[in-house]
């Protein structure tokens, strides 16, 4: 049996990112990892969004932007996010030319927090309009060039990171720029729940046990895993990543939500996230 009754039968869905492991550690994904009895779909962030409004899933560790551009379908789990303040480590153009040199931007379309993020600290932070451009057309059309940034998130981006960054590209990190310019920290995923879906409160309490649970263990995870230098994993799981769902949290993601607004990302006069 489960040891989180309220999560049995429910369809879950999590990103395959090192940082959301320590919220699934006490969970139980189809490849068997983990000590509990639920199994858990692990997608990237854009799928588990479609599969999630799709009603494909029950709950799902989505990427923020969902959640604001269409609160009225969703349930918030408080308490519980991946989030950080300052330095984030695994979010960042990649570029090396001065970032006031750069005329474009390669991003992947899929990963829609970080490309509204980028668009959000280019117009407020840098005040520039970058294009981003699709890293398949863009390979197709002209090969990238010294003038050209990268947008990178997840492990993806810390695999770019440890092969180049001896190499003398520069990363500009999203995630201690938005902190900067807004003193707030920022949200990147957070745990969320079909609006219609039963016993509400039940789960999203489950999903704060689990996450309790995980971080505690955060040195076995990193530890445990094979991806990267157990320090380096410890240090990123530990310095640069936030589990927590607070004040300061909300605060970020309501800033999130007006600079959204604010660029024409988001439809004006939506409702408020409703948190659970």
């Amino acid at each position: 049996m489960t040891p989180f009754p309220a999560l049995e039968g429910l369809r879950i869905g999590c990103v395959q990112y090192l940082n959301s492991r320590p919220l699934i550690h006490c969970l139980r994904s189809p490849s068997g990892n983990g000590s509990g009895g639920q199994e858990v779909y692990l997608a990237h962030p854009g799928t588990l969004a479609a599969r999630l409004r799709e009603g494909a899933l029950d709950a799902a560790l989505v990427p923020v932007f969902e959640v604001l551009r269409s609160p009225e379908r969703y349930k918030v789990v408080r308490g519980v996010a991946i989030a950080s303040e300052g330095p984030v480590y695994s979010v960042y153009v990649a570029h090396t030319e001065p970032l006031d040199r750069l005329e474009a931007v390669l991003a992947d379309p899929a990963s829609l927090t970080s490309v509204h993020l980028f668009q959000v600290l280019a117009a407020g932070s840098l005040r520039r309009s970058l294009p981003l451009l699709d890293p398949g057309a863009a390979s197709r059309a002209v090969a990238p060039s010294q003038f050209q940034g990268r947008l990178l998130i997840g492990n993806q981006a810390i695999d770019f990171r440890l092969r180049n960054e001896p190499e003398g590209v520069r990363f500009w990190d999203l995630g201690e720029a938005w902190t900067a310019w807004t003193g707030l920290p920022f949200v990147y995923a957070v745990w969320v729940l079909r609006r219609e879906l039963p016993r509400a409160e039940a789960v999203a309490q489950a999903f704060r046990q689990a996450a309790a649970l995980g971080v505690a263990k955060v040195g076995d995870i990193a530890g445990g895993q094979h991806e990267y230098p157990p320090a380096l994993a410890l240090r990123y799981l530990t310095q640069n990543i936030r589990f927590g769902l607070g004040a300061a949290e909300e605060a970020g993601m309501e800033r999130f939500s007006s600079e959204l607004e604010q660029g024409g990302h988001v439809p004006r006069g939506r409702q408020c996230v409703e948190f659970v």
